[in-house]
C-alpha cells in the first residue's frame, strides 16, 4: 500500500519523470563529450549556465522556467563556443580553454547572484537552489519543456548520426570528405548545453557535470560500439535518476540531486570493477592467468632442459610454484615419485610422455623467438 501511495504522489511522479528525462538526454550526449576527450565540457557549460540564470531573473523579474532555460542555454553555449574559439585560434589545449571558460563565467554568475541578493527583490527567494538543484519544485509544465528539449536533441542526434560519429572518431578524415566539421562540433557542443539546461532543476549547476560524464563512463566499460554505448548510457542515466529520486522520497530530508549523482557513481564503480573484458576484477583474473601460463611454460622448459634438477626443493620454493606443479600434475604433464613422509620437499618430479611433448613445443617456440 505504501508503494501505491508513493506512485500516486504528484511530486514523486514529477521528480521521477524529470530525472528520467535528464538521464535520457545526458547519457547519450555525454558519450560524445567523453569520446572527444572533453569530459570537462559538461562542467564548464553547467557552471557557465549560472550567469544566464541570473540575467534571466534580472530581465524578467521572475524564476519562470522558460526564461531560466533560455538564459542558461545562451550563456552555456557562449562559454562552449568561446572554448572552441580559444583552442582553434591559440595554442591553448582543450582542457585549458575549458578551465578558463568555467572559472570566468562562474565568477560572473556569482557576482550577478550576489547583486540580485542585494536588491531585496521578493521573487529572488530560492534562486540559489539552482546551484544544487531543487527537484521537488519541478512542475508538470516544467516536464513538458524538458521533454520537448530531450525529444528535439535525440532527434537531432539521429539525423546527424553518421556525421557526428565520424567527427567524433576521425575529424581529419571528415574534413577530407568535405564535411563541415566545425559546424558539427558546434552542434554537438550546443546539444551538451541543452542537456545541462534540462538538468538544472534536478541536480543544479554544481553537480550537472557528473550526469554528463558518469553514465558515459559506465557505458564505455560495457560496449565497444558507439550505438551500444549511447543506449547503455541512456539506460544508466534513467536508472540513476529513478533510483536517486526514489531513495530521496523514501528517506525524508535527503536531497534528490546528490542522490542521483551518487547512484550514478555506484554504477560507474560497479562497471569499472565487473564489466567483462575491461573490469578491474577481470583484469586481475587475466593477469594471474597469463602469469600462470608463463610459469607453466618456465617449469616445462626447466624440466626439459634440466631433468636432473627435478628433485630440487627450489621447484617448490613459493606457493605459486607449488600450485603450478599440482596443476601440471592434474593435466597429466608431470608425475611425482613419493619420497617418504620424513622429507616431502625431496619428492621427485618428472615429465610424463605428454609433458615431454608439451615441453618440447615450449622449447621450440622459445628458441624460434630468440633466434
Amino acid at each position: 500500500m505504501q508503494w501505491l501511495d508513493l506512485l500516486s504522489d504528484y511530486t514523486f511522479q514529477n521528480v521521477v519523470i524529470g530525472a528520467s528525462l535528464l538521464g535520457l538526454i545526458s547519457g547519450p550526449l555525454g558519450c560524445f563529450a567523453v569520446l572527444r576527450r572533453q569530459s570537462l565540457l559538461g562542467d564548464a557549460i553547467s557552471h557557465a549556465a549560472l550567469p544566464g540564470i541570473c540575467l534571466s531573473f534580472i530581465i524578467t523579474g521572475s524564476r519562470e522556467i522558460g526564461g531560466i532555460i533560455i538564459g542558461s542555454l545562451v550563456t552555456g553555449s557562449l562559454a562552449a563556443l568561446t572554448m572552441l574559439m580559444l583552442t582553434r585560434m591559440s595554442r591553448l589545449k582543450t582542457d585549458a580553454g575549458l578551465g578558463i571558460c568555467l572559472s570566468i563565467f562562474f565568477a560572473v554568475g556569482i557576482v550577478l547572484l550576489t547583486y540580485i541578493q542585494g536588491t531585496n527583490n521578493a521573487s529572488q527567494g530560492g534562486l540559489e537552489a539552482f546551484l544544487f538543484g531543487q527537484a521537488a519544485a519541478t512542475l508538470r509544465s516544467d516536464l513538458w519543456v524538458m521533454g520537448a528539449i530531450t525529444l528535439a536533441t535525440l532527434t537531432l542526434i539521429a539525423l546527424l548520426w553518421k556525421q557526428a560519429k565520424l567527427v567524433t572518431f576521425d575529424a581529419e578524415y571528415a574534413r577530407t570528405l568535405g564535411m563541415p566539421v566545425a559546424t558539427i562540433e558546434a552542434l554537438l557542443t550546443a546539444m551538451v548545453a541543452l542537456a545541462v539546461v534540462v538538468g538544472l532543476q534536478m541536480v543544479g549547476v554544481i553537480l550537472m557535470a557528473s550526469m554528463i560524464v558518469a553514465p558515459a563512463a559506465a557505458a564505455r566499460q560495457w560496449s565497444r560500439h558507439l550505438g551500444g554505448m549511447l543506449v547503455i548510457a541512456a539506460g544508466v542515466g534513467v536508472v540513476s535518476g529513478i533510483s536517486g529520486a526514489t531513495i530521496s522520497t523514501l528517506s525524508r530530508g535527503l536531497a534528490t540531486g546528490p542522490l542521483i549523482v551518487l547512484t550514478a557513481t555506484v554504477i560507474v564503480l560497479t562497471s569499472l570493477a565487473l564489466a567483462p573484458g575491461r573490469g578491474l576484477i577481470w583484469g586481475i583474473i587475466k593477469h594471474y592467468r597469463q602469469k600462470g601460463r608463463l610459469h607453466k611454460q618456465q617449469l616445462l622448459y626447466a624440466f626439459y632442459k634440466h631433468p636432473e634438477g627435478s628433485a630440487s626443493p627450489r621447484l617448490q620454493a613459493t606457493w605459486w610454484s607449488r600450485i603450478t606443479l599440482r596443476r601440471l600434475k592434474r593435466q597429466g604433464y608431470l608425475t611425482r615419485t613419493h619420497a617418504g613422509q620424513a622429507s616431502p620437499g625431496k619428492a621427485r618430479w618428472g615429465l610424463t610422455a605428454a609433458g615431454y611433448e608439451e615441453a618440447k613445443k615450449v622449447v621450440a617456440a622459445f628458441e624460434e623467438t630468440t633466434s
